[in-house]
C-alpha cells in the first residue's frame, strides 16, 4: 500500500480522518472536485446534503477506480460545503456513512472542510476533490 495514515500523539484524535498521510507510491492521482451528478449529469439529492455527500464520495471512488486506485490510496480530501455551519456536521457524517456502507468502508485520509458561498450550479451543496498515491 502506498499510503500510511497516522494520528500523531500531541494532535487531536479525530475519528472521521487521520491527521497525516505518508505516501510511498510513485504515481499521483488527482481527482477533480466531484459534485452530486450521476453519469448522465443529473443532480442526485437536490436539497439533501447527506444524499449529495454520499453521491460525491461514490463519484470519487468511481474516478479512483478508473485510475487503478481505491479509497485506501487516498492521501488527501478537500470538501467544499455551501453555506457551512457546524450544525450541518451530522448531515455530512450521515452522507459519508451512507457512502461507506456502499463502498465497504469510509475514507479517512487527512481532510479539509471549507465553507463556500456557492458552487458551479445552485443545486449543488457539496463538492469533494481528492488526491491519491499509487505504486
Amino acid at each position: 500500500m502506498a499510503i500510511t495514515l497516522l494520528n500523531p500523539s500531541g494532535l487531536p484524535q479525530i475519528d472521521a480522518y487521520r491527521q497525516v498521510s505518508v505516501a510511498s507510491g510513485s504515481r499521483l492521482v488527482f481527482v477533480a472536485g466531484q459534485v452530486s451528478w450521476d453519469a448522465e449529469g443529473v443532480t442526485v439529492g437536490e436539497g439533501d446534503l447527506a444524499a449529495q455527500v454520499e453521491r460525491c464520495y461514490l463519484n470519487v471512488a468511481t474516478a479512483l477506480a478508473e485510475a487503478g486506485a481505491t479509497l485506501a490510496d487516498l492521501a488527501k480530501l478537500t470538501v467544499y460545503v455551501v453555506d457551512w455551519t457546524p450544525d450541518k456536521m451530522p448531515l455530512l457524517m450521515e452522507g459519508i456513512a451512507r457512502a461507506a456502507a456502499v463502498l465497504g468502508g469510509a475514507p479517512v485520509p487527512p481532510a479539509t472542510l471549507i465553507g463556500v458561498a456557492a458552487l458551479d450550479v445552485p443545486e449543488h451543496l457539496v463538492e469533494v476533490e481528492a488526491t491519491a498515491v499509487i505504486d
